[in-house]
């Protein structure tokens, strides 16, 4: 059996999708999988299992790059088709199957959106895969202390809850537990280390961004026992990860991309979806939730086990 998934660019909707495909994985143990997304996605693939192909599609003008796709998979007879696009080249093909998620705005959860295109409800979390290797990046990064996550970047700015927010936070939570280490995740190239520069600067801070692949990421995500970031990629990473993960939203849509996971919440400032300005989310405000999860059986049973991992 061969199964064609084709899912998102953005590394946020990407990590969503994995919960069903990891659905399909298990409905079908013997199928072979070719995955199709975007560059900065693909690593989140290389290590799911039943991975025949991972065709990595680079933007281009007059959207070329599906009619490349096409080309990789015309081919092929599909037993089923996925696509999580809503594009054409999911007509084009012969297949067996096909479902095919429509885009457009819709209300409710991203999630619940992806669930729908095999009548899924509840939708499946969101998973990783990672193998030995990323676990041993994660031990000696990480090793066996007691680590919190920051991610203070996102891809754009109206998402970023200020770096002397995080610094102030860090501050108040070294008060109430002095044996927690720091650990900070932010994505590849100069502007992502900028971003999260006054955060890295804390004295003892762990440096865990940039360099890393995705599977080393979560495996070291799900070492972590807490998670505090932007609304952004690496937020849905941690909840995918199991990581007690607390995701800060300003002006960009927490009904729509809420974190999810075994223990994922969110935490926005005041004023209405759309509009408020994240400044507005207080130091104070999110520490107290902070504690409030920290202290929450449930989160505690999940920290750092990778429960939501595959």
């Amino acid at each position: 059996m061969r199964i064609l998934f084709i899912t998102a660019t953005r590394l946020g909707d990407a990590v969503i999708s994995t919960g069903l495909l990891n659905y399909l994985i298990q409905a079908h143990p013997d199928a072979r999988f070719t995955v199709a997304c975007g560059p900065v996605a693909a690593g989140l693939f290389q290590r799911m299992p039943q991975l025949e192909r991972l065709l990595v599609m680079t933007k281009k003008p007059y959207d070329r790059h599906w009619l490349e796709l096409w080309k990789q998979c015309v081919g092929t007879r599909w037993d089923l088709v996925v696509d999580l696009r809503g594009s054409a080249i999911s007509l084009l093909l012969r297949t067996r199957a096909r479902r095919i998620m429509r885009g457009g705005r819709r209300s409710g959860l991203r999630i619940a959106h992806v669930g729908e295109v095999l009548a899924l409800s509840p939708p499946p979390l969101p998973v990783v895969w990672t193998d030995t290797e990323d676990d041993a990046v994660a031990q000696t990064i990480l090793g066996d202390r007691e680590v919190i996550a920051f991610a203070p970047t996102a891809n754009w700015s109206g998402k970023v809850w200020p770096a002397c927010n995080f610094v102030d936070l860090w501050s108040r939570l070294e008060k109430i537990s002095s044996k927690k280490k720091l650990a900070v995740f932010y994505g590849p190239g100069e502007a992502e280390r900028a971003m999260a520069a006054a955060v890295l600067a804390i004295p003892g801070a762990i440096d865990a961004g940039g360099r890393f692949t995705l599977a080393e990421t979560a495996a070291m995500l799900r070492r972590c026992q807490f998670f505090v970031g932007n609304d952004s990629g690496l937020m849905h990473l941690a909840g995918a990860a199991g990581t007690p993960t607390l995701g800060l939203f300003g002006p960009s849509r927490r009904s729509e991309y809420a974190p999810s996971g075994l223990c994922a919440e969110w935490i926005a400032a005041p004023g209405p979806e759309g509009q408020a300005p994240i400044s507005g989310l207080t130091p104070q405000t999110v520490f107290e939730r902070v504690v409030l999860m920290l202290n929450d059986a449930g989160c505690e049973a999940h920290g750092s086990v990778g429960a939501a991992s595959a």
